[in-house]
């Protein structure tokens, strides 16, 4: 009987973990927009560090922490160079496809001579 509700017990707790996962995502922001990705991460730096200093506080551990590294990042700007390279590489490939076929072609009569 245990050998049973051992993988069903497994699986239910897989599956608890990653809605969480999913859920706390959700509520953050996460998976929003990029504005509310940037403000889930601001909201993260901030709490991260005091939180990390009462858990070594808690079980007695005297390491200092490094500080954390100031990281000038916008999600938005990413986003938007993301964007842009793919719209680009988008628009040049009929030209690229052209070129390589014809490199390709070119290539194969070299071969047969």
């Amino acid at each position: 009987m245990a050998a049973r509700i051992l993988p069903v017990v497994k699986l239910a707790t897989k599956v608890t973990i990653a809605g969480g996962a999913l859920y706390v995502a959700c509520d953050s922001g996460l998976l929003g927009s990029s504005e509310q990705g940037s403000e889930a991460l601001e909201k993260a730096k901030a709490a991260v560090p005091p939180a990390i200093q009462e858990w070594m506080k808690y079980f007695g551990l005297e390491a200092q922490l490094p500080t954390m590294p100031k990281i000038e990042f916008s999600p938005v700007q990413s986003w938007n160079s993301g964007v842009r390279w793919t719209i680009s590489t988008l628009s040049e490939a009929p030209t690229k496809a052209t070129e390589y076929s014809s490199q390709g072609l070119q290539y194969l009569k070299d071969l047969t001579k």
